[in-house]
């Protein structure tokens, strides 16, 4: 662990790191992809579609619904399954791309370097800059731009709550929090500032220490990565030995000058020079910092550049590892599986279950019937109108209890006999098929079992 993790870790009375701005193409290119994805995760829980939220994770309700796919707690499987299909996923990206995620796509990366620290490069200036006023007496300057940069930082603080919660409980329901008396919504209205309390916490004063030291990921990061993982990295057997520019020096040196920009720029103050650190969050800062360098001491660039082990030591080109391999191979199937999984699922579900305490009634007419419990789930964002039936066309059904409207994001519980007649049963336990009917088509259904003595 370095040094200045070692004084970041100090949390109450901390040693701040102070970045300079970086700049370069691959810091533009950053930042529009940044903002694509800022604009993105603002607009989603506000889209509806068919009256649904386009993106939403209730899990306070139980309800889920991820663009027009709506999943109730039927479909935890679902869940569960998708979760480990993540987890290989992103152990497959990083077994080739390295931390990418984290310098380009990662939230708390995304706000932190390109919404509160902008915000504070414009108020307060540059590395230096920011150092010099925090050192300096409060006077009305000083004053000013604190009470300014943090003012900013709780409204964006806010908007980020507030969307939050539109993710969490749904965007009319925030709404409705914001727009009527508090003393309604008083839960509501107290949930909305302790997460702004805690977002602007976390990105005026934690700041980097999510990455370093508390986000699981990053420590994970050494388990995933191996000698074929692209990462960034310095290229030591061009640059070493490293040293200032002389046309009087007879020594052979690298192309690396020493100037330092490369640990100036880096948001997590690390040296890149000292090898793959667990702090480096692949930003890229280093990469533009150094090739600004390069192109004034008329040098190629990407001495600091996208990597793998294996180049920098032994000069070996990229080639996909084995274990990434692997993980493409168990993806694969693990894709296919959850996919077939999705093609067989139902929007509207039905379970079955014989009814307890007698196995089978006989009626007049030679009939035989057998009583079931049904609960039937509508996860689809429409109200429907259905009927019961037996795939033969020779049963019946008499519903005892239960209707047959059922709204959207609502169950029903139906008790009904399915009736046979006694000519037509020819053993003991014989398989039965039950559907839903809509508007004369079938959307789900499932198997029971009937019972009846034999003629």
């Amino acid at each position: 662990m370095t040094s200045d993790l070692k004084n970041t870790l100090k949390l109450f009375g901390r040693n701040f790191i102070y970045p300079k701005k970086p700049s370069g193409k691959l810091y533009d290119r950053r930042k529009w992809f940044s903002y694509t994805l800022i604009v993105i995760l603002f607009a989603l829980p506000f889209i509806q579609v068919n009256g649904e939220q386009l993106v939403l994770l209730n899990f306070i309700e139980r309800k889920f619904v991820f663009f027009w796919l709506k999943f109730t707690p039927q479909d935890f499987y679902l869940f569960g399954f998708a979760m480990l299909v993540g987890i290989i996923a992103i152990a497959l990206f990083t077994a080739i791309f390295g931390r990418v995620w984290c310098g380009w796509a990662c939230p708390q990366t995304i706000f932190l370097e390109m919404i509160f620290r902008r915000i504070e490069y414009w108020i307060e200036g540059d590395a230096s800059q920011q150092m010099k006023l925090d050192k300096q007496p409060y006077n009305a300057n000083k004053i000013f731009k604190k009470v300014l940069k943090h003012g900013i930082w709780i409204f964006i603080s806010l908007l980020i709550s507030n969307t939050f919660l539109a993710y969490i409980i749904g965007s009319k329901a925030l709404f409705k929090i914001i727009t009527e008396p508090i003393s309604e919504h008083l839960v509501g209205f107290i949930s909305i500032w302790v997460f702004t309390m805690v977002f602007y916490f976390v990105f005026s004063y934690v700041k980097e220490i999510v990455c370093t030291a508390i986000c699981p990921y990053g420590r994970l990061q050494g388990v995933l990565l191996d000698n074929k993982s692209i990462i960034v990295a310095y290229d030591e057997r061009r640059g070493e030995p490293r040293g200032k520019i002389s046309h009087n020096d007879s020594v052979a040196k690298g192309d690396c000058v020493d100037c330092g920009l490369c640990v100036h720029v880096c948001p997590t103050g690390i040296d890149i020079r000292n090898g793959t650190q667990m702090e480096c969050v692949n930003c890229t800062a280093c990469i533009d910092a150094c090739n600004v360098v390069m192109q004034k001491t008329n040098r190629p660039l990407n001495l600091i550049g996208f990597y793998h082990s294996d180049y920098i030591k032994k000069g070996i080109p990229f080639k996909v590892g084995l274990r990434a391999w692997g993980y493409i191979i168990v993806l694969f199937v693990m894709l296919s599986a959850i996919s077939l999984m999705m093609y067989n699922r139902k929007e509207v579900d039905l379970t079955l279950l014989r009814a307890s305490g007698t196995l089978y009634q006989e009626r007049v007419k030679g009939e035989i019937s057998n009583l079931y419990n049904a609960e039937i789930t509508n996860k689809s964002n429409r109200d429907i109108h259905f009927r019961l039936a037996s795939e033969d066309e020779k049963d019946s059904i008499e519903i005892v209890q239960g209707g047959q409207h059922l709204k959207k994001d609502s169950s029903m519980s139906i008790t009904f006999f399915l009736i046979k007649k006694k000519a037509d049963i020819d053993e003991f336990k014989s398989p039965v098929r039950i559907s839903i009917i809509e508007n004369n088509q079938k959307i789900n259904t499932v198997k029971s079992t009937f019972y009846a003595q034999p003629n």
